[in-house]
């Protein structure tokens, strides 16, 4: 499986460790894959910044590579303010390019978690909707993306 992975431009210097780390677990947004399926990250860029300029175009670049499957980082998810425009960037993709966007590659780390929880914003934007299962992993597992 040939995946791509969008970052939020405000982390346009992340070296991608944790998203890379949680691929090989296979934890996070990579939990749904077969431990003995072989993942190949074919691209890795950012939004291009608000209002995400690159959703129109990195994907097909990514597609051109290989990809099977895009993967927005959690980033984008627990970056504050999260983005505004998951769902949009998501519906676009997939509407547009006929491929799944999975929202998060790591899991998200836990003291993230804890201070989301208590923040208001967090509910009325409906982040367990959008990144649940970046939440469901062992609480274990989240600390060590501290």
């Amino acid at each position: 499986m040939k995946v791509g992975i969008i970052i939020c431009a405000r982390y346009s210097n992340c070296g991608g460790g944790k998203c890379l780390k949680s691929m090989k677990e296979r934890v996070g947004g990579f939990a749904d894959y077969p431990i003995k399926e072989d993942l190949e990250l074919v691209g890795f860029s950012n939004c291009g910044g608000c209002p995400g300029g690159n959703i129109e175009y990195v994907p097909e670049e990514m597609i051109k590579n290989g990809a099977e499957a895009i993967h927005f980082a959690t980033g984008m998810v627990v970056g504050y303010p999260p983005c505004p425009s998951i769902d949009q960037f998501k519906e676009y993709i997939e509407t547009h390019y006929h491929i799944p966007v999975i929202v998060g590659t790591h899991p998200i780390p836990l003291k993230y978690l804890n201070t989301h929880n208590k923040l208001s914003h967090w509910k009325t934007a409906k982040m367990d909707r959008i990144a649940g299962s970046l939440m469901d992993e062992d609480k274990k597992i989240m600390a060590s993306y501290n």
